[in-house]
């Protein structure tokens, strides 16, 4: 812990064109956050052309201060309209559209603005305290056992993805194969590029990372021709908890903002199963557990600090080891390589001013979302209501200009579109996208640490199972692969023991 470095970013950040990438940060997140099918992933991945002659610091303010406006903004939706604007407030809607439609939309909104708020500042907590420790113990870390944690955090992205085992597999193998294509690292010849010389430098991040979120996003709403949503007002109904309620619900909220954060640190894992573990968890130990699903207070408090907490419990990986705790975190690795910074446990010591700069950003959009959102939360639920008609083509406009603007060509651009296709197949064969994404992200740098351990050893496999670390990583990884196999059949059987008796 370096506090000297940690006010020394704060006061950096406090500069007025950085703070404005603050400001302008956190107020799009929670603006696109609480437009249902606009999601954090997207907005990002369409500001990333943004910030290719940006300052390095001030772009990583503006994306984590996304990154954490995003998260939190998903509630309003999920509150007023039982539409989540973004995956991570799935579970909110079960308590909050209820308690907003019982004519307390005020109270159920205050409650998760609240919730968010705490969360994200225990994770932040834990992001300060273990981040540099971690990353020192990294710096010990050879080949194998990077290639053993990344295959790791492959078999856990799929294991937990929503849908099943096999799907989630299948999508991050399709993720692994389309990085295939460019210059063989080990070689250095062209390979699986078909004679198309705009594929020697290999499938652009960025233009695949559009087309997978965005566009597939935009195909979907097209397609969908449901009515206008019911409209809830909000009122002049109190946001803020006061200090008697939030004495009485720090309990869950502690509770569940330590789950969210130890999900986030999980490379893959993500916002949605943070909230989803909290909420099972506040329901078990709860009093009253019938009123979840109901309008539930301890529920709606244990969604939104848990997803929250998400945030700065993956920014852990993704600084210490390189590793992306979430689809946004792959995102976030892109934005870095893109100014020639390489996260890892190196971090610390090639670009120092970086890394307190990201942890100082997820303080400030934290306490500055809180503000916002307790000030214009009626405002913003309005922009709801906004025509798709409206919406798409602004969308569509930015997803062209932002895969053209990468190399100024247009193969970017039916890269980005055909990319767009293959992400509204697979979420209609309920494939999920989040393993497809992190595949295609950590493949390459997978292939790399075992080629360069084969190397070292003369070709020899044996490390993987002869040093701890990777004997461990590698064990945990076939567990996970068992595990959701042995927990199915346990339960048909006890099914049909129960079906029996």
């Amino acid at each position: 812990m370096d506090i000297g470095a940690l006010f020394g970013a704060i006061g950096h950040i406090f500069a007025p064109w950085t703070f404005f990438m603050l400001f302008i940060g956190t107020a799009l997140g929670i603006v696109v956050g609480a437009i249902p099918g606009l999601s954090g992933a997207m907005l990002i991945a369409l500001t990333l052309p943004l910030t290719f002659y940006m300052d390095p610091f001030d772009a990583v303010v503006l994306l984590i201060s996304m990154y954490v406006g995003a998260i939190s903004g998903g509630l309003i939706t999920a509150t007023l309209m039982r539409m989540p604007g973004t995956p991570a407030a799935v579970m909110t809607t079960l308590d909050g559209y209820p308690m907003a439609r019982s004519g307390q939309p005020g109270r159920a909104l205050g409650l998760g603005i609240t919730a968010s708020f705490v969360g994200g500042l225990i994770a932040w907590i834990v992001l300060f305290t273990i981040t540099q420790p971690l990353s020192i113990l990294a710096t010990r870390f050879g080949p194998f056992e990077y290639f053993t944690l990344i295959m790791m955090a492959m078999v856990l992205i799929a294991s937990v993805s929503e849908g099943s085992l096999v799907k989630g597999l299948i999508s991050g193998l399709l993720g692994m194969l389309v990085s295939m294509p460019g210059v063989d690292p080990a070689t250095g010849m062209p390979r699986l590029t078909f004679d198309q010389y705009q594929l020697n430098g290999g499938l652009q991040l960025l233009p695949v990372l559009i087309g997978t979120f965005a566009v597939s996003q935009v195909i979907k709403d097209c397609m969908d021709r449901g009515g206008i949503p019911e409209r809830q007002e909000v009122g002049n109904s109190k946001v803020l908890m006061s200090l008697r309620e939030l004495k009485s619900s720090a309990g869950n909220m502690i509770r569940s903002s330590f789950i969210g954060t130890w999900i986030g640190i999980l490379p893959g894992i993500g916002a949605s199963i943070g909230s989803v573990v909290a909420y099972t968890v506040a329901k078990n130990v709860s009093d009253t557990p019938e009123k979840f699903g109901h309008g539930s207070e301890e529920g709606i408090i244990a969604s939104e600090a848990a997803n929250n907490a998400t945030v700065g419990g993956a920014l852990i990986p993704l600084i210490a080891m390189g590793i992306p705790g979430s689809v946004i975190d792959a995102i976030l690795i892109g934005a870095l390589t893109i100014h020639s910074i390489q996260p890892g446990p190196t971090l610390f010591l090639t670009n120092n001013d970086i890394v307190w700069g990201m942890i100082a950003a997820a303080l400030l959009a934290n306490i500055l979302m809180f503000v916002l959102m307790t000030s214009t939360v009626k405002h913003i639920s309005g922009l709801i209501y906004l025509p798709k008609a409206f919406v798409l083509p602004i969308v569509m406009m930015f997803c062209v200009i932002g895969s053209y603007a990468l190399n100024n060509t247009m193969f970017d651009v039916w890269v980005m579109l055909a990319f767009g296709i293959l992400g509204f197949l697979l979420e209609k064969a309920s494939i999920p996208l989040g393993p497809f994404v992190i595949g295609f992200v950590l493949a390459p740098l997978g292939e790399e640490k075992l080629r360069s351990g084969l190397m070292m050893t003369a070709g020899d496999y044996s490390p993987i199972v002869t040093r701890p670390f990777p004997l461990a990583f590698t064990l945990m990884a076939l567990a996970l692969l068992v595990w959701p196999f042995i927990s199915e059949r346990r339960r048909k059987a006890k099914a049909a023991k129960k079906a029996q008796g």
